[in-house]
C-alpha cells in the first residue's frame, strides 16, 4: 500500500475541519513548516485565546523525552475541545532504536486521547526520508504508521519567486518580477533569510517615500548571502578577474567573514562547477546532474551555464591553488585574508 503523505496546501486546508491526531512535518522548506504550524496554533486558540497557555503545549527537541509527551498528551483541554502540542527540534537520524520504539509507543496511545492534534517537526536534514515516493525510508515508514506525515518540498524558483512578491507587497512595497529574481539571487533561497532582507528593503523604501523597490534598493539594504558571493567569487577567480574578486574579498573582509570560511565556500563552488562540467563533457543532462550531485536543478542550471563557459584548466588550477591555501591557513596564525590575496593574485 502506497503511503499517505499530505503535501503542505492540503495540510492548511485540513485546519478548516479542526483536525486531531498526529502530524509529522518534514522536508525541505523549514520556513513554511513554521508558517503551517502557527497556522495550526491559531486554529486551536483563536476561539478562547486567553487559554491558549494551557491548551498549545511546546516541546524541544533539545530535553525531549516520550514521557513528556505522554503527560502533555493525558492532560484535557481548558476550555475548548482541543489542544496542540508540537515539537520541535527533534533530530529523528539521532535518536537510538530504543528512543524511537519508546516514541512510537507513546504516538500509538494517540487514539486514547481524541482531543488532541499533536505536531512533530523535523528540520531539514534532520529525517532521513528515503528516495520517495517509490522508496521511503524505514524510519519514515514507521511513523507514517502512527501520525500522518506532511511533505513540504523545496519551493520551485518560480513559486518561490511569487512568495517574494507577495512578502514585499505585505510590506506595502511592489516589486517587480525581474526583482523578486534579483533578490533571491542576491540573498540566497533560504526563506527566513529572505524574510528578513525583503522587510529590510521594505521599510528603506517606504522610508524614501516611494512605494517600488529597485535594484539600487535591495543592494543598499539587503546583506548578499554568502552563496552570492562564493559563486561570484569563485567565477572571478577562474575567469582570472583579478580586480572583481579583490572587490569582492574586501567586501567579505569588510563584513568581517573568517577566510577559512570564505575558502570552503568558495572551494566547494570550484569543486561543483569542476564536477558539473566533467558531467556535461560526458553528455549528462541539467536534470541528470542535479540528481547524480543531490543538487537543485535552478543551481544545476546555473552552474551548468557557467561551467560550460569556463576553461577546464582554469577549473583545475584554482582548485589545486585552493587546496594549497587550505594548508596553509590551517598552519599559519597570520593573515587569513592575505593568504586568500595571493591565491587572488597567482592565478
Amino acid at each position: 500500500m502506497a503511503m499517505n503523505i499530505l503535501k503542505e496546501a492540503d495540510f492548511r486546508k485540513s485546519l478548516k475541519s479542526n483536525p486531531v491526531g498526529g502530524f509529522l512535518f518534514f522536508g525541505e522548506e523549514d520556513y513554511m513548516k513554521s508558517a503551517a504550524l502557527r497556522l495550526a496554533r491559531a486554529s486551536v486558540t483563536e476561539a478562547e485565546p486567553t487559554l491558549a497557555c494551557f491548551n498549545d503545549i511546546r516541546l524541544d527537541g533539545t530535553d525531549f523525552t516520550p514521557a513528556a509527551l505522554l503527560d502533555a498528551m493525558t492532560t484535557p483541554p481548558m476550555g475548548a475541545e482541543r489542544k496542540i502540542i508540537s515539537v520541535t527540534g527533534l533530530n529523528f537520524n539521532t535518536l537510538r532504536t530504543a528512543e524511537l520504539d519508546n516514541l512510537c509507543d507513546t504516538l500509538a496511545t494517540l487514539t486514547d486521547y481524541p482531543h488532541n492534534l499533536v505536531i512533530l517537526s523535523s528540520a531539514a536534514d534532520c529525517l532521513d526520508a528515503g528516495n520517495l515516493p517509490k522508496r521511503p525510508s524505514d524510519l519514515l515508514t514507521a511513523l507514517s504508521e502512527l501520525v500522518t506525515p506532511v511533505y513540504f518540498e523545496r519551493n520551485t524558483p518560480a513559486k518561490l519567486a511569487g512568495w517574494v512578491q507577495k512578502h514585499f507587497a505585505h510590506g506595502g512595497v511592489q516589486a517587480s518580477p525581474a526583482l523578486c529574481q534579483f533578490i533571491i539571487g542576491y540573498c540566497g533561497r533560504n526563506m527566513f533569510t529572505l524574510a528578513g532582507e525583503i522587510d529590510k528593503v521594505a521599510c528603506y523604501v517606504c522610508a524614501h517615500g516611494r512605494t517600488e523597490a529597485t535594484e539600487a534598493d535591495v543592494r543598499t539594504a539587503a546583506i548578499p548571502a554568502m552563496e552570492h558571493d562564493a559563486f561570484a567569487f569563485a567565477n572571478a577567480i577562474t575567469e582570472r578577474r583579478r580586480a572583481d574578486a579583490l572587490d569582492i574579498l574586501r567586501e567579505l573582509k569588510f563584513r568581517r567573514v573568517e577566510p577559512l570560511y570564505i575558502l570552503s565556500e568558495v572551494s566547494r563552488v570550484i569543486c561543483d562547477l569542476a564536477a558539473v562540467r566533467a558531467m556535461a563533457d560526458g553528455g549528462s543532462t541539467a536534470a541528470e546532474i542535479a540528481s547524480a550531485l543531490k543538487m537543485h536543478e535552478y543551481r544545476a542550471g546555473l552552474y551548468l551555464r557557467q561551467a560550460r563557459s569556463a576553461d577546464p584548466a582554469h577549473l583545475h588550477a584554482a582548485l589545486e591553488a585552493c587546496a594549497a591555501a587550505d594548508r596553509t591557513l590551517k598552519r599559519s596564525a597570520g593573515d587569513g585574508y592575505g593568504v586568500i590575496e595571493k591565491l587572488i593574485c597567482k592565478l
